[in-house]
């Protein structure tokens, strides 16, 4: 099924982020608009297949938009929804054309159902137009498969096909290219699809832990097993399991999978006999198996039975025509989820994304525009919110605007709390009046140092973030660990 793009028109930020919310988990790309006038642009600039309007709205209210689309488009659904309903109001807009008229307040299941059914009647003209492709059914929080690239829909149209098969599959890409996401779209639209799904990455865990992991233990199989586990695979029973990095698995392993593949059973640690499972097998590798096992380090025999349907995913450097959709999408999401008013990437900011190599793939890309979206001061992202290498960090060292905010004020002083605290000060007035983490090191012939920088760069994400390491990490486009390393270095040198 393909992933639906939708217009959200409301003038009231709570509802259009929790529309935002619902809408995405069923898997829809979604775009949001805060007035008539901005989703009547929006809806001239790109294609939707739904349109959702708020009645009382400035600049262009719900009929106007109504009546603006229906001109437009006249095949696109348009959902009305208002708190002030009556049935003059909605004969007019059903006249006008309008799906559904939803009076406020709704609970999701109401706007779930009416996109479902104002979407129904498409499915024929979303196939002969795949410029948007995703799994269907997702689970809350899961992410689409967003691409208008001719291979990757074919890649698509290759899984969907294969999906019914109980075949194993085996994905190989580099990291960051959506291998994940590709297997739980096989696994959605395979029979298998109201089964379970389960992800193991084989590289996380020791060997000794990761047989149990995978296959389960007996109360007293060794020292702390002091109940009996269930193993991933029988998790997976009737489902599909995930094994994730399966190059990095220990060739000993590799034995007693290969086992579980040929017979369907799988023997617990300490267990007295086999037992009987039904699981459909995704494996997938950043490494090129073939050669790891002329390298000797994977088994052979375990490479031909994980290899019967091959898929290999490209890098996005090799479809350089989804940045564009794919930096749209994030920078929807993180402005939406930092409560941002960032409508749109520049011009500039699209031609510095399209220009890169994109090492990362997608997930660097991502965390590009998730910091880009942070920093930018203006509606739109420009290039020098993205901080997208070295060259583009000196590049903002080197603008010569206002002097920065001392460090040391942004430092909180060493406790015994740890360095949780160390950014507590960063909601002190020298901190909110400070310039933007992005101004300029030079200031009344004072240069501030890049080490400076970095620190003002992350008590930026930091306060942003309230405080939040995981989400400032990704956001800088660095590991937890590495900044909590710098935290501790800072914590060192204030």
């Amino acid at each position: 099924m393909s992933v639906r793009a939708i217009l959200v028109a409301d003038d009231e930020r709570h509802l259009r982020s929790a529309l935002f919310t619902a809408l995405t988990r069923l898997g829809h790309a979604v775009e949001l608009a805060e007035n008539g006038q901005e989703a009547l642009n929006k809806f001239q600039a790109q294609k939707f297949d739904l349109v959702i309007t708020d009645l009382r709205m400035p600049s262009v209210d719900g009929l106007g938009v109504l009546k603006a689309v229906k001109k437009l488009s006249p095949a696109t659904p348009v959902i009305m929804m208002t708190a002030y309903g009556s049935v003059e109001t909605a004969v007019e807009a059903m006249r006008e054309g309008a799906q559904d008229f939803i009076l406020k307040p709704f609970p999701a299941g109401v706007i779930e159902e009416a996109v479902n059914r104002a979407l129904s009647g498409q499915a024929g003209e979303a196939a002969q137009e795949p410029a948007v492709q995703a799994k269907s059914g997702a689970a809350p929080g899961e992410r689409p498969i967003i691409t208008r690239n001719a291979r990757m829909n074919k890649l698509l149209e290759l899984a969907r096909s294969v999906a019914a098969s109980p075949a194993t599959v085996l994905l190989q890409g580099e990291s960051g290219t959506g291998k994940e996401l590709l297997a739980r779209y096989i696994h959605q639209h395979s029979p298998r699809a109201n089964g379970p799904f389960v992800a193991l990455n084989c590289a996380s865990l020791p060997e000794s832990l990761l047989e149990s992991e995978l296959f389960g233990h007996e109360k007293g199989a060794f020292t702390g097993a002091v109940t009996r586990k269930q193993g991933k695979f029988e998790l997976a029973d009737g489902g599909t399991i995930l094994l994730d990095e399966i190059s990095e698995m220990d060739v000993s392993l590799q034995a007693k999978l290969l086992r579980v593949l040929q017979e369907g059973e799988i023997d617990r640690v300490g267990g007295k006999e086999p037992q009987k499972i039904d699981v459909r097998v995704i494996a997938t590798t950043n490494r090129n198996l073939k050669q790891w096992v002329d390298a000797g380090h994977f088994r052979a025999d375990l490479y031909y039975r994980l290899n019967v349907i091959p898929f290999y995913i490209p890098s996005l450097k090799e479809r350089i025509d989804d940045v564009p959709m794919l930096a749209d999408h994030f920078r929807n999401k993180y402005a939406v989820m930092n409560h941002k008013n960032v409508k749109s990437l520049s011009d500039a900011a699209l031609a510095a994304l399209g220009n890169y190599d994109w090492p990362g793939n997608i997930r660097e890309l991502e965390n590009t525009v998730a910091r880009g979206v942070l920093l930018a001061s203006g509606t739109a992202v420009e290039p020098h919110d993205l901080f997208m290498d070295e060259a583009g960090f000196m590049a903002a060292l080197e603008r010569n605007v206002a002097p920065a905010a001392p460090v040391a004020e942004a430092v909180a002083p060493e406790s015994g709390a740890g360095d949780d605290t160390l950014f507590s000060g960063l909601d002190s007035p020298a901190m909110e009046n400070a310039p933007p983490v992005a101004d300029s090191p030079f200031a009344q012939g004072v240069l501030m140092t890049i080490e400076e920088m970095e620190r003002r760069l992350i008590g930026r994400a930091l306060n942003e973030t309230d405080g939040n390491r995981t989400h400032a990490a990704k956001i800088l486009g660095i590991s937890v660990r590495t900044l909590r390393n710098k935290l501790a270095e800072y914590r060192v040198s204030a």
